[in-house]
């Protein structure tokens, strides 16, 4: 990669970011945050996200977090021939954990609508799998029926990030927190347990300044983490093999997405790459 390359990358982030906020102040617009909170409050229970991915490890079986991605800023579109229900019910049937759905419209041509659709095909826990700025959106995951919502350090300042995380879990969500480094490693852990339940630490592979995938920051990153507590690798887990050093290392928690959507059958993939 050229050195004018990189920082353009980089820059896709803050983008996405800067987009997000735009997004968030027309939606309040349309639907305010009082009504929103008035709906989540009437909403059914969420289903276990975290208690999912405990009992698939409890079964000494991996924790598959299966994703359901039309597009990606880098590739472009992903998966041409998109069905969010039957790609979720594929994944249920091959034994995935949960579900990660990208609901971006602007860099993944996500949709909220993705999120209801693949989580009513299937008794899965679903992530929503998105940019978290504001806490509109957090109320907005549960009114759509999320169970589980991410949150990037990198992307947040501390009390931003602690902000968010305790509103969510106060909505009784999930929150999956991702890391890229130490330092963001760091960041996370200072994250308190709410009534028992603690966020799920994901480690993202992917270098955000130069794009290049290595699973050791995974491996370095574990050793980190307090025992007991379980990592969720995101990124370049694509061959048994992947699989097979990340499970003797103590990690048996994952989340794929763009190897199961370039494939014909994602749940046949699922069931390759996994249970083979």
């Amino acid at each position: 990669m050229n050195a004018t390359a990189a920082p353009a990358r980089a820059d896709i982030l803050q983008r996405i970011l800067d987009r997000k906020r735009e997004e968030v102040a027309q939606r309040r617009g349309c639907v305010p945050l009082a009504e929103l909170r008035a709906r989540a409050a009437d909403a059914p229970p969420a289903r276990g996200f975290v208690a999912a991915v405990q009992a698939k490890r409890a079964a000494g079986l991996p924790a598959v977090i299966a994703e359901i991605k039309k597009a990606s800023p880098s590739k472009g579109v992903i998966r041409a021939d998109f069905d969010p229900p039957a790609i979720a019910r594929r994944y249920a049937e091959a034994g995935a954990a949960c579900l990660s759905v990208l609901t971006d419209v602007d860099f993944f041509q996500g949709a909220d609508v993705y999120l209801q659709q693949a989580r009513a095909a299937c008794a899965l826990p679903a992530l929503r799998k998105d940019f978290t700025v504001d806490a509109y959106q957090l109320a907005e995951a549960r009114v759509l029926g999320a169970d589980c919502i991410l949150l990037i350090v990198s992307a947040l300042e501390q009390a931003e990030l602690a902000d968010l995380y305790g509103e969510a879990m106060r909505l009784g969500l999930d929150v999956l927190v991702e890391v890229h480094d130490a330092d963001e490693l760091e960041r996370a852990l200072r994250l308190p347990a709410v009534d028992g339940r603690e966020a799920l630490i994901g480690v993202n592979n992917r270098n955000l300044r130069t794009f290049e995938v290595s699973l050791d920051t995974t491996l370095d990153l574990h050793a980190r983490i307090p025992p007991g507590r379980p990592l969720v690798t995101e990124s370049g887990i694509t061959t048994p093999d992947d699989v097979a050093r990340m499970r003797a290392a103590g990690i048996d928690a994952f989340l794929v997405g763009e190897s199961f959507m370039r494939d014909a059958d994602p749940g046949a993939a699922l069931q390759r790459l996994f249970f083979a």
